[in-house]
């Protein structure tokens, strides 16, 4: 367990949200949560953000779905899961008994997709405290393009989302010229936060056969190998937006890389793919996050948030 002194100095604040931490686990890289409890109390995390769930069930992309890389992995699972209400009734009672806060990711192959799961998520109990919208999937009836590669669809998903009637974060994708734009285009659409950024397209190749090693064939790019990308994804968006509130993502392993993005302009972050070499990353990351505070004096976390964005006129 955490001693209770690494309780105010990590308070955090996206939005009206209040988090015990900036730390939480990035969808589909936990599971759905509670599975982590067999190496630490969840309860302890700023947030746990589950698998993307559509309404309905999914079975995702073919096998193989994971590959490793020299510096991440690339994946394809493509988005596998139960749906919303099988989630509901058979996951979501033992992650709420962890006593952790939750937030439910949605994913659509339509905007009508996504209005039916922002219906569903309404009703969900209080513990529920914010719903990200994952907006880096294919729009089944725009020629597969990715929503979140357009502004008028990223602006339409989140304007079609917007009776959840909790604060909504829309998860972005860097796999575009033009990052700032769609950002603006999901706030005007209504998201109260900004999730920066999925992961970057891939492909690994077999050499001995000369086809693609995934089963989907291309896959999502993750790890260390994102993070300077990611990094400058929240810096950019940050200097264009400084009001939104943005949670960072994409190769963080130490409480070292969260201060990066912290200090790019993230007010929180989410560590993924560190969970799979190591589950009890987040945990190392917060005490580290707590001893760079006693040691800097810093009384707040949130006091360092955006530190990249301020200019020294005196190196002019």
């Amino acid at each position: 367990m955490l001693s209770r002194s690494h309780g105010p100095p990590l308070e955090t604040r996206v939005g009206d949200l209040c988090l015990k931490n900036p730390v939480m686990l990035a969808s589909g890289t936990a599971g759905y949560g509670s599975e982590f409890n067999s190496f630490f109390d969840v309860s302890e995390l700023g947030a746990v953000v589950v698998k993307s769930l559509a309404t309905f069930p999914w079975e995702g992309n073919a096998a193989p779905r994971v590959h490793q890389t020299p510096a991440g992995m690339i994946n394809s699972v493509g988005l596998q899961g139960p749906g919303l209400e099988n989630w509901a009734a058979n996951e979501l009672p033992s992650l709420i008994e962890s006593g952790a806060a939750i937030i439910v990711s949605i994913w659509g192959r339509t905007t009508q997709d996504y209005k039916e799961a922002a219906e569903f998520c309404r009703g969900l109990p209080d513990e529920v405290i914010a719903v990200e919208v994952n907006v880096s999937c294919p729009n089944v009836e725009d020629r597969g393009e990715i929503f979140s590669h357009s502004s008028s669809m990223t602006k339409g998903v989140m304007e079609a989302t917007n009776n959840v009637g909790r604060p909504r974060w829309a998860k972005l994708s860097p796999n575009t010229s033009d990052l700032v734009s769609i950002a603006k285009a999901a706030v005007d659409g209504g998201a109260d936060a900004l999730t920066i950024a999925n992961t970057l397209l891939g492909m690994a190749i077999d050499i001995e056969t000369g086809r693609p090693i995934l089963g989907a064939g291309g896959g999502g790019l993750s790890g260390p190998a994102i993070r300077p990308v990611a990094v400058r994804s929240v810096f950019d968006v940050r200097s264009a937006l400084p009001q939104i509130p943005i949670i960072g993502v994409g190769g963080i392993a130490t409480y070292k890389h969260a201060l990066e993005f912290m200090m790019a302009g993230a007010d929180a972050i989410q560590i993924g793919t560190a969970n799979f070499a190591n589950p009890r990353v987040s945990k190392k990351v917060i005490k580290g996050l707590h001893r760079w505070c006693e040691r800097n004096a810093v009384k707040e976390i949130g006091s360092i948030v955006g530190k990249s964005q301020i200019r020294d006129d005196s190196t002019k």
